[in-house]
């Protein structure tokens, strides 16, 4: 059978989050996604826009990663996609102003096909005129016009609140992303077995922003149990992130990223209760590796010959624990010293997306393998999505 292909509409601006999570998760999950923006062809880019709720009356914005486009958007034909995703942010604004934009929805609609929205995404299901007698959420400031389109409103309890109506699902923020993927891939007709899991996350100030949201809600909409930790901190404090990306220099820029609540306290974790452990990349590894009892975490789960997920220099702190000798894995380029004086068998990230397994080990090199560093995992844990 083909995979099952999803379009996800992009454009400048669009929440960072809102188009790469989903992006990766379904690709992950087997199904292909196209990604396209008005005026813009294959290989382009759009900015991205960092929204954070923090003190202030609204959101704060700091740009984001550089999101890679890979189809035309000139060159759609809607009749070939089983689904429609609408990401949030600011570009919303811009896109619902746009008559092929507003047709190609249209078309989705009439069809039947599932769609998903996001955030500032439903001022474009607004213009299409597609809300009428609909139920529906978004983010609060959106009420108004979907209101006025006719729109049956539903407040959102919190921020990760899910709507679905029929063909139409909906969610205000960022933070509802599991459960809005879960119910899309459900819409596609996908089900999901063997994610009666429990994964933990080693987590560190200024690790990448995406390669530790990204992970952790794609395991979130599988069903997993997944819990966040970082040393000296509990459940509910956060880690600032940082948003690594490629923009011709000599290495990665660095840019503010989100922030990223934990969901569980160190020093009460029990290693014994988790299924997996998953290690983010980003700067937190080069201290965390200092740090005795994230060392006696890692080995517990390479001891136990437990799935363990690396990435980008997440490597690092496998290399501190002693646990990489005899083992073939990959890192981020500038991380091959570390694995290869621990004792490793260097695997060249060609293209930089490629990740391996070795046994209970899956190793990527950067956020652009996320959809194989995840796929890698989930067949490691027996979890599966099928059409």
């Amino acid at each position: 059978m083909a995979p099952k292909r999803v379009l996800l509409l992009c454009g400048d601006y669009m929440e960072d989050y809102e188009g790469m999570v989903p992006f990766q998760a379904l690709q992950a999950f087997g199904v292909a996604v196209d990604a396209v923006c008005p005026g813009k062809k294959s290989g382009d880019v759009c900015r991205t826009a960092v929204h954070i709720l923090s003190a202030a009356q609204t959101f704060t914005e700091t740009v984001g990663h550089n999101f890679a486009l890979n189809a035309t958007f000139d060159e759609i034909d809607h009749t070939s996609y089983d689904g429609l995703w609408l990401p949030g942010g600011r570009a919303p604004e811009y896109l619902a102003h746009i008559p092929s934009v507003v047709e190609l929805v249209t078309k989705f609609v009439s069809s039947g096909k599932a769609i998903a929205c996001i955030c500032h995404g439903q001022l474009i299901l607004a213009a299409a005129g597609v809300v009428e007698g609909r139920k529906c959420t978004a983010y609060p400031p959106v009420k108004p016009v979907l209101v006025a389109a006719g729109a049956h409103w539903v407040e959102p309890d919190t921020l990760s609140t899910t709507v679905v109506d029929g063909n139409l699902i909906t969610a205000p923020t960022y933070e509802g992303h599991p459960e809005l993927i879960r119910h899309f891939v459900k819409a596609l007709g996908g089900k999901i077995s063997g994610s009666d899991k429990k994964i933990l996350f080693i987590c560190g100030d200024y690790m990448e922003d995406y390669e530790v949201k990204v992970p952790f809600q794609s395991l979130q909409a599988l069903g997993c149990h997944v819990d966040a930790v970082c040393p000296s901190k509990k459940a509910g404090d956060t880690c600032p992130t940082a948003v690594h990306d490629f923009e011709g220099d000599q290495t990665y820029s660095e840019k503010p990223g989100h922030n990223f609540t934990l969901t569980a306290t160190f020093d009460d974790v029990d290693a014994s209760v988790y299924h997996a452990l998953v290690i983010p990349g980003g700067r937190s590894p080069e201290y965390l590796a200092l740090n005795e009892a994230v060392i006696a975490l890692v080995k517990h789960f390479m001891e136990k010959n437990k799935p363990v997920a690396s990435i980008c220099h997440g490597q690092q702190i496998l290399a501190a624990a002693g646990v990489l000798k005899g083992r073939k894995c990959t890192a981020y380029p500038a991380v091959k010293l570390n694995v290869v004086l621990s004792g490793a068998t260097w695997l060249e990230p060609d293209p930089i997306s490629r990740c391996f397994t070795d046994g209970n080990l899956v190793t990527g090199a950067a956020w652009p393998g996320h959809p194989e560093f995840i796929s890698q995992l989930m067949a490691l844990l027996g979890i599966q999505v099928s059409f």
